[in-house]
């Protein structure tokens, strides 16, 4: 079968190749793939800056398809059901985060498309404990996209707690600070996007989602628009989603005393000049949320089913799997707010 194999550590080195396709066993369940989304963590690989990637090994952690075999230990998925799955494919099993089913903190985690095969090929395996039955009203390419949904699940309503009536602030209208703001706007928050006059495309999306405000800091004053949208008192919660550390910094600045900044945003480097001068007499709360878990795909699919998020509305782009190199580069340059890979048909579903 055909996958997209990063092959070797290092700038590049990856590139479409042949591959045997993977063979059930047990309990594991092996899905055809129809589509799969391009996350950050890909475009770093690919430049070879990511240390979690463990090659050889095909690319891909954000996808759905067709159940087309499963193991002798499987119980409740069957041949032709509609599927996504989590990244999650190996744990230790007994550390205390294991047994409370945080498995994205589990320190001898493998996870599909890192250090386990993924999902940029024809075929996929994981266990069925993994695998989620897509909702009747969720479709395919919705499905996609439910591990980014579940990691913005996991930041603001399972790391936080976003309610209703709470003003919220996120920096960076890309992928996972669109999908962010759709979490936090079904919880009934009201909420505000923050970038840069380079983002106008993304905030093209942005519009179309409903979000309260819309900020291209380069043109308005920030500090102005929170100030009349939260009566001088600052955001409740503000989500740095764009990886900079301006931005971080200016989380902390514009927040409200005692509130919270969440970070989901990656930076370039472990070690940055933070003002931490202005925790202390603010009392801020900064805190890190790490990928997803078990929970939060469920509550994804929920939100989904019941028409509170529809993450498919960032989708911008759809290529196929040996146009790769187009989708990945068109993802790095900011072309593209969500690119997606369709690797087979949908058929009937």
């Amino acid at each position: 079968m055909k996958a997209l194999v990063k092959y070797e550590k290092g700038p590049g080195n990856l590139e479409i190749r042949e591959v045997p396709e993977p063979e059930v066993s047990g309990d594991l369940v092996k899905i055809r793939v129809v589509y799969a989304g391009i996350c950050g963590s890909d475009l770093h690989t690919w430049a070879g800056n990511y240390a979690g990637n463990k090659p050889p090994v095909t690319l891909g952690h954000e996808f759905s398809g067709i159940v087309v075999e499963t193991g002798p230990d499987v119980k409740y998925i069957k041949e032709g059901d509609a599927v996504t799955s989590e990244t999650t494919f190996e744990t230790c099993g007994t550390c205390s985060y294991c047994q409370n089913e945080e498995y994205n903190l589990c320190s001898k985690r493998r996870g599909l498309g890192t250090q386990a095969d993924g999902g940029f090929a024809e075929y996929v395996i994981n266990h069925e404990a993994r695998v989620h039955m897509l909702p009747e009203h969720v479709t395919l390419l919705q499905a996609a996209l439910t591990e980014p949904l579940a990691c913005a699940v996991h930041g603001a309503m399972e790391t936080s707690h976003v309610k209703k009536g709470e003003t919220v602030l996120i920096f960076g209208p890309g992928a996972m600070g669109l999908l962010t703001g759709m979490v936090c706007k079904s919880q009934g928050a009201k909420v505000a996007i923050a970038g840069l006059t380079k983002d106008e495309s993304r905030f093209a999306v942005a519009r179309k989602l409903g979000f309260d405000r819309i900020v291209d800091q380069m043109k308005e004053n920030l500090d102005e628009v929170m100030n009349e949208m939260t009566d001088g008192i600052g955001p409740d919660k503000v989500f740095e989603c764009s990886g900079a550390i301006p931005a971080l910094n200016r989380s902390f600045e514009l927040v409200k005393k005692k509130g919270e900044v969440i970070q989901i945003g990656v930076f370039a480097k472990d070690y940055n000049e933070v003002n931490v001068g202005i925790f202390f007499p603010k009392e801020i709360h900064y805190m890190g949320t790490r990928t997803q878990k078990p929970s939060s795909w469920v509550t994804s699919l929920k939100l989904m089913e019941e028409g509170l998020v529809s993450p498919e509305k960032i989708v911008t782009m759809i290529t196929e799997l040996d146009h790769w190199e187009e989708g990945f580069s068109r993802s790095r340059s900011a072309e593209e707010v969500k690119a997606v890979i369709q690797v087979s048909k949908p058929q009937d579903r």
